[in-house]
């Protein structure tokens, strides 16, 4: 089969691990006999250097004739200077609103031969993290009015949490969709005893959930399930939440899993069409040193390669190469350990594509 795929490294370590997921896509065509042409995008600082914005009309044209967008990340201390509508992760915003990409899906799990880099203890990881964080991305408190005024006190600023009832739907039958697929149990996280969005929040959810009676809803309040994710993960399996609880959980769920550059993540709009990154973001001080993680972008196009695409085969080879290339005593720096094999980006890159059959 041909696809074709918007590539955007973006800056930093993105433009090092997005080339290793390109490296891993190449064999998967290889192997099982697809065809991937890519359209390679700038974006972030990177765009804003080369033409002054952090993102082109014509990219957006281009991303439209594409089957996904695999995306590495944006930003750095460079830009910090610019206005906020000229900084680059302006051009990861635009391109979340152009496709109306609502859904961010999170997956997090330790993998068996990274236990030992898991800040949990052994009673605690013996019960299993494997979990999907989905969390909406383009409402809530992030994205409506936001300002500065005079107050009772003095200057003060403020930002506000709003979601509708559609916002809630969507997002909440796309993590019951997902549930489907696997252990059919949902915890949605808010904290309803204090906020009226996560009344509102949870009231729909609980409308959405009699269209999958198959699937246990259950409620959880965001302080109890940042508890819960510490000491006792294995209780999660799907997780829907906002968008700010579910930033701040997803990275908790991370740190859990021993190194957040092993976490890829998707974001989806109705359609199904995506984009695929990993969560860590562009780490300036170590880019171009050989030193990245790149199985989080890896990981990101098993994501891809399911989903988008519609290939859970291919998507499953890599994610018995990643396991593999882990059980061999590979290492990055960053989950490297006394008596394994510290290799380079480039090298991980290679020996986990090597290892795709």
């Amino acid at each position: 089969m041909d696809f074709k795929i918007a590539i955007i490294p973006g800056d930093g370590i993105g433009v090092d691990v997005v080339q290793e997921g390109v490296k891993v896509l190449n064999r998967i065509g290889e192997v099982y006999g697809h065809t991937f042409k890519y359209e390679h995008i700038l974006a972030g600082g990177s765009c804003i250097d080369a033409h002054g914005t952090p993102l082109l009309d014509e990219s957006i044209e281009i991303c439209k004739s594409c089957n996904a967008i695999l995306f590495g990340a944006v930003g750095g201390p460079k830009w910090d200077a610019l206005p906020r509508e000229q900084r680059p992760e302006r051009g990861l915003a635009r391109l979340r609103r152009e496709f109306g990409l609502f859904a961010n899906l999170r997956p997090a799990k330790i993998y068996e031969d990274l236990k030992e880099n898991s800040p949990l203890k052994n009673r605690v990881i013996e019960k299993g993290l494997d979990l999907m964080l989905i969390r909406d991305l383009t409402g809530g408190i992030y994205f409506n009015e936001k300002g500065r005024r005079e107050g009772k006190y003095g200057l003060e600023a403020y930002d506000m949490e709003c979601y509708s009832v559609m916002e809630i739907t969507r997002v909440a039958k796309k993590a019951f969709e997902i549930a489907m697929q696997r252990k059919k149990r949902v915890i949605s996280v808010d904290k309803a005893n204090a906020l009226e969005t996560s009344k509102l929040w949870r009231d729909t959810v609980i409308e959405v959930a009699k269209e999958y009676p198959e699937v246990e809803l259950k409620h959880m309040l965001v302080d109890k399930a940042a508890m819960e994710l510490a000491c006792n993960p294995s209780v999660f399996d799907v997780i829907l939440t906002t968008s700010i609880f579910g930033d701040i959980l997803s990275d908790e769920a991370g740190v859990a899993t021993g190194s957040v550059g092993m976490l890829a993540s998707a974001s989806l709009n109705e359609s199904g069409f995506g984009l695929y990154e990993p969560i860590h973001g562009t780490a300036p001080d170590i880019a171009g040193k050989g030193i990245a993680n790149p199985l989080a972008t890896i990981a990101s196009v098993a994501m891809m390669l399911e989903i988008a695409l519609g290939l859970p085969q291919e998507a499953a080879a890599i994610d018995r190469a990643i396991n593999q290339v882990l059980r061999d005593g590979y290492r990055t720096p960053d989950i490297y350990t006394d008596g394994t094999t510290k290799v380079t980006t480039v090298e991980m890159g290679t020996l986990t594509a090597e290892r795709i059959a």
